[in-house]
């Protein structure tokens, strides 16, 4: 089947192509044919002979030697078809992507069955020779798009040669998908994303005078009323027809090389970051609800926080910019993303564990879905983890010489207050769970496909929202900590507002947000910036993450930008269904 965005613009298609096949019988009694066509088709007899001996292919039928043949070369082995005995030319189909590297991981790839899934029950009663999904939406909903094969029933003598054809049972097409992605949003965050990453090579960080390395990102839009995943990148892509036909050596080391900046990763459910100051949601919400504090305790920052008492080790902890702001509350200290307002809360919570237990802003980062999937149908998204006793016990024994031995201590929960230590998330699982707060509390999972249509344009299948979770926000909770959101986007003293990035915009549509600065092994860190609006009545969210990107406010606001840029001037309409496949 095919596969479309929302408004039916094709983002998979089939083509047909002229394949070139051999039977094995005259190749076996006429061995020189195999140089000779060898030679037509520009490809070397091993190539043929490694064809003919492929065991995926049916004893019973003609094998194919080379696939997309141009017609010229297909003319020329039919017009002198005594020539070439056993070769024939046929139509076959294989599949094509109109928009080039976009949505490149996210759409996956088709390939031939291997031996291993030949043995897995999902694939019982598949010909050796079958193209199935093989990355991907192609691999998530290969039982929808695929169709049933047809058969074809043959008589044959003692040599295995083929006597006659009994019966013919004909295929049956596969059914078309139906994504939620807008093509135009998704072509916007493409060119935002890779824009904005070439633009900060060029670029000096202020705080650390060095040019950023911004070494790769990821992007995605989510609707926060039903999960709805409108655009979704990873940067840097790669072009997905590479696969078509089978890929080279050569091209799928480069897609896979760390030193390509691994093409083929999709960031955006693979790639896990430190969070930083993104992961105060959850500290401020369990902080709220949990009553540890109110909207309106103030905590002072003299520019860093002492763990009182005896200690040892680190006792001392600053703000990331050794700014003192003074007494502030939760509001201005989620706009102004002040660390010691947060380094309070993290001692306070291991102070007061017999009050409040051990864990409660791990249990709310659970509850918004951090350290666990987001439940999207696509394979291979990571988990992430929210860094606990129990997380680093399990790091510990699996890679002992990786991590120290486990321990948990007052500067730990500091740490993982204000979204360091061990925590680490996925850009969509930032997405999510912000889209979680901005709809009041409830968690979606990200929905990636939204109806099945037959070839004949009859709806087979729609995909409804999934509810994974809801998190409890009280208006007492929601409603500071979504001014504080506000306030970062657009007062002086909030942490985007301050960089005048937003300035102009319609305030008809007001933003909030959060940055976040991840410190890792690298000089630079990972910025991350994540906005819903509008904040009054929130529609969308979008989540950035630029690897060794400098500072979230600075780094990614520009792409933040250019999508609601394109979110106001053009309306998200609803899904439709495409007609019937010619």
């Amino acid at each position: 089947g095919l596969i479309y965005d929302r408004n039916g613009n094709l983002l998979v298609g089939n083509k047909v192509i002229l394949t070139v096949t051999l039977t094995r019988q005259v190749a076996k009694t006429d061995p020189w044919i195999i140089p000779k066509l060898a030679a037509t088709l520009s490809i070397t007899p091993q190539q043929v002979s490694a064809a003919l001996t492929n065991p995926n292919y049916s004893i019973y039928k003609p094998v194919p030697v080379e696939f997309n043949v141009p017609r010229s070369v297909a003319m020329l082995i039919e017009e002198q078809s005594s020539n070439f005995p056993g070769v024939q030319v046929t139509l076959t189909t294989e599949r094509y992507y109109p928009n080039g590297n976009m949505l490149a991981q996210m759409l996956g790839h088709t390939g031939q069955i291997t031996g291993a899934e030949m043995t897995s029950p999902t694939y019982q009663g598949y010909a050796p020779d079958a193209i199935i999904g093989q990355a991907g939406i192609e691999e998530s909903f290969n039982s929808v798009l695929e169709g049933q094969n047809g058969t074809t029933t043959y008589e044959v003598n003692a040599l295995n040669q083929v006597v006659k054809t009994l019966a013919v049972k004909p295929a049956i097409p596969g059914n078309d998908l139906v994504l939620p992605i807008d093509l135009g949003l998704q072509n916007t965050l493409d060119t935002a994303l890779a824009n904005q990453i070439n633009a900060l090579h060029s670029s000096v960080d202020p705080t650390t005078g060095i040019h950023p390395p911004a070494t790769s990102g990821a992007a995605v839009v989510m609707d926060v009323t039903n999960g709805d995943i409108l655009a979704m990148s990873s940067y840097p892509s790669y072009d997905p027809s590479l696969w078509v036909g089978g890929i080279s050596e050569s091209n799928y080391l480069n897609i896979e090389s760390p030193t390509n900046g691994t093409p083929a990763l999709d960031r955006v459910i693979q790639g896990e970051y430190t969070p930083g100051s993104t992961f105060k949601l959850a500290t401020a919400t369990a902080a709220l609800n949990t009553g540890l504090i109110s909207p309106y305790t103030n905590i002072n920052d003299p520019g860093y926080f002492q763990i009182p008492g005896n200690c040892s080790g680190k006792c001392r902890f600053h703000n990331a910019g050794n700014e003192a702001l003074g007494s502030l509350n939760i509001i201005k200290a989620l706009a102004a993303s002040d660390d010691v307002f947060f380094y309070t809360l993290g001692y306070q919570f291991y102070a007061k564990a017999g009050q409040y237990g051990s864990t409660p802003i791990q249990d709310m980062a659970n509850k918004y879905g951090f350290g666990e999937i987001t439940g999207i149908s696509l394979p291979g998204e990571q988990s992430g983890r929210v860094d606990s006793l129990a997380t680093r016990e399990a790091l510990y024994k699996a890679a002992p010489k990786a991590f120290n031995p486990p321990g948990w201590y007052t500067g730990d929960n500091i740490e993982m207050a204000f979204g360091q230590g061990e925590t680490v998330i996925t850009p969509l699982q930032l997405a999510d769970a912000y889209a979680t707060f901005a709809n009041g509390g409830t968690r979606f999972a990200p929905k990636i496909a939204a109806a099945a249509v037959t070839p004949n344009g009859v709806l087979a299948k729609s995909y409804p929202s999934v509810v994974k979770d809801r998190v409890p926000l009280p208006s007492s909770t929601r409603g500071p900590m979504l001014t504080g959101f506000e306030e970062a986007i657009s007062a002086p003293f909030g942490t985007v507002g301050a960089t005048g990035a937003f300035n102009g915009f319609p305030s008809s549509f007001p933003l909030a947000g959060k940055t976040g600065t991840a410190q890792t092994n690298h000089v630079e860190p990972d910025a991350l910036l994540v906005v819903f609006g509008p904040a009054n009545t929130p529609k969308y969210v979008v989540a950035v993450v630029i690897d060794q990107g400098g500072y979230g406010a600075q780094a990614d606001s520009p792409v933040v930008k250019a999508v609601f840029n394109y979110l106001i001037s053009h309306t998200i309409g609803p899904i439709v269904l495409p007609k019937a496949s010619t």
